[in-house]
């Protein structure tokens, strides 16, 4: 008997680890993508240094997926950050943690561990049809565009794992949701995650300040919300508003608040380690001949984006107000506008509900139809808790297929494959 044919669509993460979670159970996988080569979207995401995943304790590592966590739990504990550790060792890739948890590979870089991977997958028969644009479905088969022509391919078993829907010029547009449309299955709408957002600045301000980093600050959503307590980090002024890794945290309380009441704000202590009072006291002190940019530089040690921070949010007659200054130093609020477009977000929440899915992760409407990935709705901040779930979710759905021919070839009284 043959072994079953299984189309896995994409070649990310997660559809290039379900491709191997397959072969090791013995199963023909066959792997389609729309880009000219394998892995794009995961090559970019290592260019300046490839975090693969963290090192936290695991009861913090799965609160970082909120709301999704009851559902990816059992993939995430199945495939945990060790495992994924013990996993690129396989692939002769060490890894190594960083000062902040964080966990990358030996030399920082993406390309060298897909080199291993994708020859490896090779090794273990996995074939790949590249430049294959899934066009959904021509009777019972799977329709592809390619450079030939059109093309179908008959499988015994579907996974897709094609991305969310930004940046789409590395594959991720997410085209596939009018495709699922099509076959009556309900999809949340995309949304950006880990996204910057936008600020009304002055253009004496954005001239000034664009590009510069603002360090050593925490960071909260105002009215500040219990399951997202404030945060410490460093953020980038932009151009258009805010963005960099602190603020890729709060983006999704800042979006929903967004979303909810049609205002946000960032409410910023740019000193965390001084107490109001003390500042109040050393601000309050005869400022003579100085300027306010002396005084809160003498003061309060306030310079550089910092100190232009305050003069772009407040008043004059509030800089020249040591206790009301002291007070805006501690919880200067940053009005926030919208995010930016969602093909600028690294990455998206929305796309397939986990409750259109059973446990395997196919789709109840689609027999033999899997999905994995950031296609599902879910998000992640950075720090590699992005590409874990992608990894988790990716072998979770190869075991699902898996299990489904196994049950299904018992069921024709084949045995099996």
């Amino acid at each position: 008997m043959r072994a079953n044919f299984v189309a896995v669509i994409g070649c990310g993460p997660a559809g290039l680890m379900a491709a191997e979670t397959l072969a090791e159970a013995g199963y023909a996988a066959h792997c389609f993508d729309a880009m000219p080569t394998a892995g794009r979207k995961f090559l970019m995401a290592g260019r300046s240094g490839l975090n693969l995943t963290h090192a936290e304790n695991p009861e913090n590592f799965l609160q970082r997926y909120g709301d999704a966590r009851p559902r990816l739990e059992a993939a995430l504990l199945d495939f945990s950050p060790a495992a994924l550790r013990d996993w690129a060792a396989g692939l002769g890739i060490p890894t190594f943690v960083g000062s902040s948890g964080k966990v990358f590979p030996e030399g920082m870089k993406a390309a060298p561990l897909l080199r291993a991977w994708l020859r490896r997958l090779r090794l273990q028969g996995v074939r790949f049809y590249l430049r294959h644009r899934w066009q959904g479905w021509r009777g019972d088969q799977l329709l592809f565009a390619t450079p030939q022509g059109e093309r179908c391919v008959a499988a015994d078993a579907v996974l897709l794992a094609l991305g969310g829907a930004s940046w789409s010029k590395l594959g991720s547009d997410g085209r596939w949701a009018e495709t699922l449309a099509e076959r009556a299955i309900p999809l949340a709408p995309f949304r950006p995650a880990n996204c910057g957002f936008e600020v009304a600045w002055s253009a004496h301000f954005r001239e000034r300040c664009a590009g510069l980093p603002v360090k050593l600050v925490s960071v909260a959503v105002a009215p500040n919300a219990s399951d997202f307590p404030p945060r410490r980090g460093d953020f980038v002024i932009t151009a258009h508003g805010v963005e960099g890794s602190l603020i890729y945290a709060l983006t999704a309380p800042l979006r929903d608040a967004l979303e909810r009441d049609g205002a946000a704000a960032l409410t910023l202590d740019l000193l965390p380690d001084v107490a109001e009072e003390r500042l109040a006291a050393e601000l309050s002190r005869p400022r003579g001949r100085d300027s306010v940019a002396n005084h809160l530089r003498r003061r309060a040690g306030l310079t550089g984006v910092k100190a232009q921070l305050l003069r772009e949010c407040l008043s004059p007659e509030i800089l020249r107000d040591s206790r009301q200054l002291a007070a805006h130093i501690k919880r200067l609020k940053l009005p926030i506008l919208r995010p930016r477009p969602l093909d600028e977000a690294i990455s998206t929440a929305g796309g397939v509900p986990f409750d259109v899915l059973n446990e395997a992760l196919m789709l109840k409407q689609l027999p033999g139809v899997f999905c994995a990935g950031e296609m599902l709705d879910w998000e992640a901040p950075t720090g590699g808790y992005l590409l874990t779930a992608c990894f988790a979710t990716g072998q979770a759905a190869g075991k699902g297929v898996a299990g489904w021919l196994r049950q299904a070839s018992e069921d024709r009284g084949e045995g099996t494959a």
